[in-house]
């Protein structure tokens, strides 16, 4: 055995009345909570037990481990500490609503004749809820957070224990008092508006941050005794980069998780009845201004679509008789920067827009006047894994042959597109280019699992009385859905090109593009027309992992890091070896790590539990997508340094929002099985790790493309 892991298995501290005293503590409230639960039964109160026990077990990791000894020796084990006293146990032993249970778990004449009286005498009352109060709550936490990050007071507990105790204290009572209002413990409500904790959150994500990036970046050692201990102050340095880390990531997710619940469940709850009151009050027959209003969208596609063929032609054009320099070439910029963004952007804002203006299939429409299309695609073929291996190929190529840089290679691609599209869309009935093959449809399908509007029935009862099925049959106003999407059995947008056919051609006017919930539809496994059950798709839930860690590895591959390593690797193995360690790090990267991921997932749980929980990583992965586009479109316009600070904001606000919504969906599908703390473990352990992950990748110089 090594010597620190000696030293960490005998520096436990063991404070006998420490340990007597958290002991105590929780034996009285199994007590209190014995006796509450023999009036009053509810699986809700096993979780309660849970919490404040789970709570209690944490503080005593934070001061007898041997944290509480390392934290003299490294900052890391510091910064863990303080995570554990202030952003943790608070909150854990707070959801086990301790008043009561602890209050019953006492001898009865002590509560009655000891502690009523003190907790009854009206100033300290008056003197709690000043204290619980959001605003004194909030900068009693903020300032004892800041205070003892500061060096000098920092540096004293490091010196004296009665100082390092207080720090603790203070520490963990200022959580208490911080987290009181957000989980409200019973008995008593607060005066203050539910709203109102939103911005007491992340104003709190905001402090954490600062101290964090500090740490990270200040580039010199805060804390001088860490400098002295240490063989070198790049050890240091490492250690505190390493602290704000830890400080950084997890501390945000604490903080901004409890903000994203509050405001879907404020969002929520007025809307669903809304929507609920709203879907009474309609007439079986749509007034005629509706009706014309479902019919503008579908007329205009084809006005879009010729846009896109000429602006593609266009391209085309420059990038085979144009100058060869990407960023002066139309071939080297719109398809690359330009055009990835307003696609994300527009995935994200409304839906499938790219799909539904497609040029190729316009260009597929009008072959289709000579061309037979009678056979119907191999049922072999009817699965996403050709998709996902053209996906993966061209993830490689793009590196490997440096696409974005070259407009002639750029130009035969967008030409090979519309001769395939041609090719099968003309052999083959359907739409089995779009469905089958198209490497960019299926990233617009599954990218839209968390778009906020979807083409569905407006009301059910509708399609059970229609006899002639016109959405997906068509008749004389439109050819109804070539994907073979029946609407009433249609419960998402995967395989749905916004194509709108099948809403032009309901004759009641009950096919529209409505609005969803965000990745909703993740929650629910019914059996979906022409796609079947998502737990039994490993083809599709492949592809989504796919997508969700190409997004992260495609970013990292353009990182000053990762160049520099894949350099130094080169040169180690020799010439003609860069296109193989390229396309090897995106493979491994992008296919062999979710494929090892599913494996242990697979051990203990499930393929069908895999297959489901495979789509909540989503979020995250178009979340780094969009993230990253950002960068190269923003820089595009405005390569000024100015920039970065602003554009680090934004891209880590974007996949914030892209965690909370993974780990938010990810809870709710947990909660629909028995081994709900298993199967949300290994999706927060995947989540979190793919958060750090892009936030190393956002914080790392990145290659600059699309300018010169």
């Amino acid at each position: 055995m090594d010597s620190l892991g000696a030293a960490a298995l005998t520096s436990w501290n063991l404070d006998p009345l420490a340990i007597a005293l958290l002991l105590l503590i929780a034996l009285i409230y199994i007590r209190g909570w014995l006796r509450i639960r023999q009036r009053v039964l509810g699986e809700y109160d096993k979780e309660r037990l849970a919490a404040f026990l789970a709570g209690l077990a944490l503080l005593l990791i934070a001061t007898e481990s041997p944290l509480d000894t390392f934290d003299h020796f490294f900052l890391a084990a510091h910064m863990t500490q303080h995570l554990l006293l202030m952003m943790f146990a608070p909150p854990l032993i707070l959801i086990g609503h301790p008043t009561l249970p602890l209050l019953r778990g006492l001898p009865k004449p002590f509560v009655k004749e000891g502690l009523g009286p003190f907790m009854t005498w009206p100033p300290l009352r008056r003197a709690f809820q000043f204290l619980v109060a959001p605003l004194v709550a909030w900068s009693l936490f903020a300032a004892s957070t800041v205070f003892w990050h500061l060096p000098w007071p920092y540096e004293a507990g490091l010196r004296t224990p009665w100082i390092h105790g207080l720090q603790h204290a203070s520490f963990f009572w200022t959580g208490i008092l911080f987290w009181w209002p957000i989980i409200r413990p019973v008995p008593g409500k607060s005066r203050w508006p539910e709203w109102v904790l939103i911005p007491y959150l992340l104003a709190s994500d905001l402090v954490n941050t600062g101290i964090s990036i500090i740490f990270v970046f200040s580039g010199r050692v805060l804390y001088p005794s860490y400098e002295a201990i240490h063989a070198s102050s790049v050890r240091a340095l490492d250690d505190q980069t390493l602290a704000g880390l830890i400080m950084w990531v997890p501390g945000s997710v604490v903080y901004l998780i409890p903000a994203f619940v509050i405001a879907m469940r404020l969002l929520a709850g007025p809307k669903l009845r809304k929507q609920r009151e709203k879907m009474k009050r309609v007439p079986a027959r749509m007034p005629t201004s509706r009706v014309r209003s479902s019919v503008v969208l579908p007329n205009l596609r084809r006005a879009a679509q010729v846009a896109m063929l000429l602006l593609a032609i266009a391209v085309m054009a420059d990038g085979f008789f144009g100058r060869q320099i990407a960023p002066m070439n139309l071939a080297g910029v719109l398809p690359w920067i330009h055009w990835r963004f307003l696609v994300i952007a527009a995935l994200l804002a409304v839906g499938n827009l790219f799909c539904m203006t497609c040029p190729f299939t316009l260009a597929r429409d009008i072959a289709r006047k000579i061309l037979p299309a009678r056979l119907r695609w191999p049922s072999a073929l009817r699965t996403k894994w050709l998709a996902s291996a053209l996906l993966l190929l061209y993830l490689c190529a793009y590196e490997v042959f440096g696409l974005w840089d070259s407009p002639w290679l750029t130009a035969w691609i967008i030409a090979g597109y519309f001769l395939a599209a041609l090719i099968i869309d003309g052999i083959f009935r359907g739409a089995s280019f779009c469905k089958y093959v198209c490497p960019i449809g299926q990233f617009n399908f599954i990218s839209s699992l968390v778009s906020p509007r979807e083409v569905r029935v407006k009301r059910q009862e509708v399609c059970k009385s229609c006899q002639t099925y016109d959405c997906i049959r068509g008749n004389e106003r439109a050819r109804g859905c070539e994907l073979y999407l029946f609407q009433p059995k249609k419960a998402s947008n995967l395989d749905c090109t916004f194509c709108l056919d099948c809403v032009k051609a309901c004759p009641h006017d009950n096919v529209s593009l409505l609005p969803v919930s965000p990745a909703a539809t993740i929650l629910k496994d019914p059996y979906r027309s022409s796609i079947g059950r998502l737990s039994h798709r490993t083809d599709l839930a492949a592809l989504a992992l796919l997508i969700v860690f190409g997004a992260f590895t495609n970013a990292a591959m353009m990182t000053s890091p990762v160049m520099m390593w894949e350099h130094r690797l080169h040169a180690r193995l020799g010439a003609g070896a860069m296109p193989w360690i390229v396309a090897g790090s995106i493979i491994a990267g992008a296919a062999l790590l979710p494929f090892v991921m599913s494996l242990i997932l697979r051990l203990v749980t499930s393929r069908e539990i895999v297959n489901r929980f495979a789509f909540t990583l989503v979020p995250i992965g178009i979340a780094m997508w969009f993230a990253h586009i950002c960068f190269h479109f923003f820089t595009s316009w405005s390569p000024t340094a100015s920039l970065a600070g602003s554009l680090n904001s934004l891209q880590i606000l974007i996949l914030d929002a892209g965690l909370l919504m993974t780990l938010y969906v990810g809870w709710l599908l947990a909660t629909q099985y028995k081994e709900r703390w298993s199967v949300f473990g290994g999706l927060c352990t995947v989540a979190c790790a793919l958060y750090a992950a892009g936030i190393w990748i956002l914080l790392q110089p990145m290659q600059m493309r699309g300018m010169m």
